[in-house]
Order: C-alpha cells, then structure tokens, then sequence
C-alpha cells in the first residue's frame, strides 16, 4: 500500500504538469489524496462504478478510472473533466500510479526478504530461490552497518539515510527494531575497511548536521556471499554493544578494530567477578584515587614509556617511577613489565564490562 503523502505529491505533480485536478479515493469513495480546492463528496458515483464491469466512466463532468493491485482492485481515480484529453491524461495518471503500487510492493518484499535474512530467519535454500527471485545478486561483497539513534527511528530518518547513499538500488536500508537502521550496503571493487570507515564517518556527520541526530554507528566485516549478510549484521551488533563500552567517546565503531574488548564482552560476570578479586585481593580499581588512575592510563596510552608519560603528566620521571613502585606494592603488578602490564589492562577492562552490565539491571 503507498502513503496518502506519496499519492499526494504524485497527483499535485501531474496537476502541475497538466492543470487537470485529481482525487484518488478507497473502494468506499472516501478521499485519499487530492488536488481539488473544495472537496465534493462521490461516495455514491465511486460505490456504483466499483459495482460495474467498466474500467473507465464519466460521471457528472468527470472522469473516473479504476487501479488494480494485481487483480485486487485498490483505487478510484477521479480526473476533473470530461474531454478526450482529460481522458488520456487520466488514463496516465492511472497508469502512473499502477506502477507505483508495483515499485513499492516490490521494495516491501525486497524489504522483508532482507529484514529475515538479517535475522537468519530462512533456510539456505530460501535464501537463493528469494534472491533470484527478487533479482538481488548472491555472489558480490557487502558490508552492514547500524545506526542507532538516540529516539525511535521514523520513516523520515530512513528516507533520509536513504538520500545520504545516493538512493542506490543496490543497496538496502531497512530497520529490524525500534532505534535500529540497517544499511546493507554493496561495495565497489577495491573497496576495503578504509572506504567503510569513510562512508561511516560521511553518515555520521550528514545525520548529525541535517537531523540533528546524535547517533551511534557500528559496522561488521565483508562478505562475500548473500548467506554471510547476517553474520556481518551480528558483528556490527556486537560493535555497537562493545563499543559502548570500551570505545569512550567514539561514534563510528568497526567490529575489525574491537581487538580483545570483543572478548571480555562474552565472559560470564561470575568468571569476571573472580579474576578481579584474584588480581586485587579483595579490592577494586575504583579504590584508586583519581591521579593514580590518570598516571596508569597515560602510561598505558604511550606504550609504557617513562619518560614520554613523565612528558605528557608533566612531571619528573622519579616521580612517575615512585608513582609505579608504590601502584606495584599496594597490587604486586609492575606495569613495567609487559605481562603484569597486559594482566592489569585486561582487569581494568573487565572492571569497565562489569560496571556497563550492572547499569543495563537497573
């Protein structure tokens, strides 16, 4: 079924074509879309046409036309007039708004096709006879990437998504939930993980600057066959949900660049609960006070280096060196040493995932 707002720009842009006015109604003769500045009721006209055989009538000065969906008879068209032009203009516009109805019927089985392949909702052999089906190629690369916003998605901000890929047939914007837009977009040959990063960072900005929406975009890894779609969509799921964690203030997020958050985000709390109390003995990171946590971090970001993380903290590098000795006493790990260094990131983390899981209970 096309929106009344689709049938309306439709029909004001044929009037602006052919100055003739038109009215689409239902079955019923209630108006669904016109260009007529005062609305004349043709219930009775509509109900007594449907009932007849013919699939065009004059009625009171007018010309009236019926629209099939398949065999289904879906619209009345009424074109203001009753000259031959008027006529063939009519028939035109029905026409017109017939292959409408196919277009979009088409895009909403397309849509369903990949909103159930995303899902893994069909067999493999499904998959094939669909595609075929739908002329939708099996055998190029794809990639997902999902855009989650801050408020339930609506058909503004699809169409908009739509816009911003240049409304390329080959590729699909759909959405499975409330905040979720997915783009099942085909890649060009040569394209890598740098052009995705481009396209993600492009979509980012044109959402933010035209919607004003501040969103969150996650994207998975390349495939290469139809049945692979889905497993690129559950790795840019798990980009989103690990991202949120580990990655800080980032808006664009590759499942390729999760490294080993991907990893502590599968751990069983339980699991989680007993390495930190094994690390720590009892204690948390949270116990330590804001300018140990600074230093450990600044050390962690310059690749434990002293004396560049002395550098960057502004302070003596036997200061930096107290700092550590004292952070190694009080734990027994020297972040000097690349393992207890490792072991400590890897805790901290685990002490982030655990905090991340308790507020989603709350």
């Amino acid at each position: 079924m096309i929106s009344n707002q689709i049938l309306q720009n439709t029909i004001e842009g044929l009037k602006g074509i052919t100055r003739i006015d038109f009215c689409v109604m239902d079955t019923d003769g209630k108006a669904l879309a016109s260009t007529l500045s005062e609305q004349a009721n043709y219930e009775e006209e509509v109900v007594s046409f449907v009932e007849s055989p013919a699939d065009s009538q004059v009625v009171q000065g007018c010309q009236f036309f019926k629209i099939f969906d398949e065999h289904q008879l879906e619209y009345i068209l009424m074109a203001g007039g009753e000259s031959d032009d008027v006529y063939m203009v009519g028939k035109i516009a029905a026409f017109q708004i017939q292959n409408l109805l196919v277009a979009y019927k088409e895009r909403f089985d397309k849509d369903n096709f990949i909103k159930n392949l995303l899902l893994d909702n069909l067999l493999l052999v499904d998959i094939y006879n669909r595609a075929k089906k739908l002329h939708i190629d099996t055998e190029v690369r794809r990639v997902i990437f999902i855009i989650e916003t801050k408020h339930e998605k609506d058909s503004n901000t699809l169409d908009s998504v739509r816009g911003m890929l240049g409304n390329r047939t080959r590729d699909f914007v759909t959405a499975v939930d409330e905040k979720n837009i997915i783009v099942v977009k085909e890649l060009e040959d040569g394209d890598g993980y740098p052009e995705l990063e481009k396209t993600a960072q492009n979509l980012y900005s044109m959402l933010k600057e035209e919607e004003g929406e501040d969103v969150l975009i996650a994207y998975g890894t390349i495939v290469g066959d139809i049945k692979e779609v889905s497993k690129s969509y559950k790795e840019a799921k798990l980009a989103l949900d690990v991202g949120k964690i580990f990655c800080g203030e980032k808006k664009v997020i590759a499942f390729s660049a999760l490294g080993i958050g991907r990893l502590i985000y599968q751990l069983p709390i339980p699991l989680c609960k007993m390495f930190i109390r094994e690390i720590f003995e009892g204690k948390s990171p949270d116990d330590f006070d804001e300018e140990t946590l600074t230093t450990i971090n600044k050390f962690f970001e310059n690749n434990l280096n002293v004396s560049e993380t002395s550098r960057q903290l502004y302070i003596h590098r036997n200061t930096l060196v107290y700092r550590l000795d004292k952070l190694q006493k009080s734990t027994g790990l020297d972040l000097r040493v690349f393992e207890d260094a490792i072991t400590f990131k890897i805790a901290l983390m685990v002490v982030k995932y655990m905090k991340y899981m308790e507020s989603l209970e709350y």
